[in-house]
């Protein structure tokens, strides 16, 4: 046995006769040298398929050779951990992910060995390159765990960002989320790793590390953007250059469009000049005209002027142009919000002679002149309902409320006004009941909400207090005036209503199947537009 073991077993050509006298021996019922039985397994693995060297020895012979000095006198005690470790690593690299995870368990939970972080991190790898293995994955990291590794300090060796890497692959492939990017913030943490960051290390590991946390930075932005979670989305983007990670034109339009929404100003504009500056040097796509927009309008909002005017400024020398429409319909709010009504017609008829088609955004910007409160307009509220369907823009129901809290002037005729816009309301209704919902059920239906039921709620308020003034016979407001805006309150307990769900609830069903995450993004870039105008009229609904 010494003669075959000398020069690693004679480069593993002694492989065979090792294992023979090795069986010889055990049915002798002799003691094997434990560094001479050690020896032989080591040496008969090689890098080739099937563990060979030379087409020599391999894992076969090296498993045999295992069973024989487990049937030896002295069994499994003449075998060490390194012998196992090199036997797993064997099977991992040739793909036998379940053979090696047998042994791998066996090496912690029955041995109490602690395997090389190098054998953790080759069996975790194997199982993270077949696809169908995530779970193996995480039994890999439970099984480090069990042998007194942490997770928050394995990060500072090189196999060990490795078992990592693997981890955050299989994280990736199973739709986890966190447990991915908690294994990330485990490799920041470790010590070790400078001038570099451990979780830049694993991220950089390899291709299919890099594909997947990237794709857990997108998807988990993605979750703080349908959760309207914006101090997760701005941390998740922060973090991605710091793990060498580029953000996507998607990812970049989320995370600003949150911001927006939640009326976070100065983030927003932060975020948006960052990705202008990594535009400007090549690194990116260029910001789309939409997401200055959102901006500008959350800017508006807050009240932050000299903001706004950066971040025009900034469209300007990004796109080279003045904007058109974006621009316009900021010049639209702000007369809106002074309740220069006939301003804001002025602005439209130029958009018009100058070939720009004004959008839904646009008129119902152009009514929101006409609601503000000591401006009230609604004869020229109405009037604009009827322009825009000439033009084949068709009101939604922020259009129509706006039109409604126009009419809450006091008088009989704006009353009137009011109900003659609930009739068309409720006849746009029909249609869509009728003819089937095109586009976004939130910013191209007309069906009523919440604060279309408190405005025809004010209104008929409105209307008694017309009859018991003497305006009005009361039986006639009854029976005229106030029966479409009556019907806007019960909408909810028509079957018209009920209708709407079950077709709001088919457009989700449809939408979940063929996600569109841009027509998302836009639905809430549009949100944050149509929250500037509704600020002009809305009030605290009760």
């Amino acid at each position: 046995l010494e003669a075959c073991v000398e020069n690693r077993l004679h480069g593993a050509r002694a492989a065979e006769p090792a294992r023979k006298i090795l069986e010889e021996m055990s049915e002798a019922q002799m003691e094997i040298p434990i560094n001479l039985g050690n020896s032989c397994v080591v040496n008969c693995l090689g890098i080739e398929e099937s563990g060979k060297h030379d087409g020599c020895g391999g894992i076969d012979t090296a498993l045999a050779m295992l069973a024989t000095i487990e049937d030896s006198p002295s069994g499994s005690n003449n075998l060490n951990v390194e012998t196992y470790g090199a036997v797993v690593s064997a099977l991992s690299r040739d793909g036998s992910v379940d053979e090696a995870m047998l042994l791998l368990r066996a090496m912690v939970v029955e041995k109490s060995f602690t395997p090389p972080l190098s054998v953790l991190a080759d069996v975790g790898k194997a199982a993270a390159k077949c696809g169908d293995k995530s779970e193996d994955v995480l039994q890999v990291l439970a099984l480090a765990k069990a042998s007194g590794y942490e997770l928050d300090s394995i990060g500072s060796a090189e196999a060990g960002r490795d078992l990592l890497a693997s981890g955050v692959i299989a994280a990736e492939q199973m739709g986890n989320l966190a447990l991915g990017l908690r294994l990330l913030t485990a490799a920041s943490k470790a010590e070790g790793c400078a001038p570099d960051r451990g979780d830049d290390l694993v991220a950089a590991s390899s291709s299919a590390a890099q594909r997947a946390c990237t794709l857990i930075h997108k998807r988990a932005i993605n979750t703080a953007f349908v959760d309207n979670n914006w101090k997760l989305a701005v941390k998740l983007l922060e973090l991605m250059p710091e793990r060498s990670l580029t953000p996507s034109t998607s990812v970049w339009r989320k995370v600003v469009t949150v911001c927006a929404k939640n009326e976070k100003s100065k983030k927003a504009s932060a975020v948006l000049f960052d990705w202008v500056q990594l535009w400007e040097e090549g690194k990116v796509e260029q910001p789309p005209l939409s997401i200055f927009n959102a901006v500008v309008n959350a800017c508006e909002i807050c009240g932050e002027e000299d903001l706004t005017l950066q971040v025009l400024e900034s469209m300007k020398k990004t796109h080279d142009t003045e904007g058109n429409i974006i621009t316009t319909n900021i010049a639209l709010k702000r007369l809106a919000k002074l309740g220069q009504s006939q301003a804001c017609e002025g602005i439209i008829i130029g958009m018009l002679q100058e070939g720009i088609e004004p959008t839904v955004v646009s008129y119902t910007t152009a009514i929101g002149a006409c609601a503000k409160e000591g401006s009230k307009n609604p004869e020229l509220a109405n009037q604009w309902l009827q322009r825009m369907r000439s033009r084949n823009v068709m009101p939604n129901f922020h259009t129509y409320n706006t039109a409604l809290a126009a009419c809450l002037d006091g008088k009989l005729e704006s009353t009137v006004t009011g109900s003659k816009i609930a009739v068309e309301m409720l006849a746009a209704v029909n249609q869509e009941l009728r003819d089937g919902l095109v586009g976004s059920a939130e910013y191209k239906s007309a069906l009523p909400d919440t604060y279309t039921k408190y405005l025809a709620r004010e209104l008929m308020k409105q209307l008694r207090d017309n009859w018991r003034a003497g305006d009005i016979n009361m039986q006639v407001a009854k029976s005229t005036i106030r029966v479409p805006l009556l019907k806007l309150v019960d909408f909810t307990k028509s079957d018209s209503a009920e209708e709407a769900r079950k077709m709001k609830e088919k457009a989700a069903a449809k939408k979940s199947e063929d996600v569109d995450d841009t027509e998302d993004v836009e639905k809430e870039e549009e949100g944050v537009v149509y929250s500037s105008v509704s600020s002009i009229h809305r009030r605290m609904e009760v």
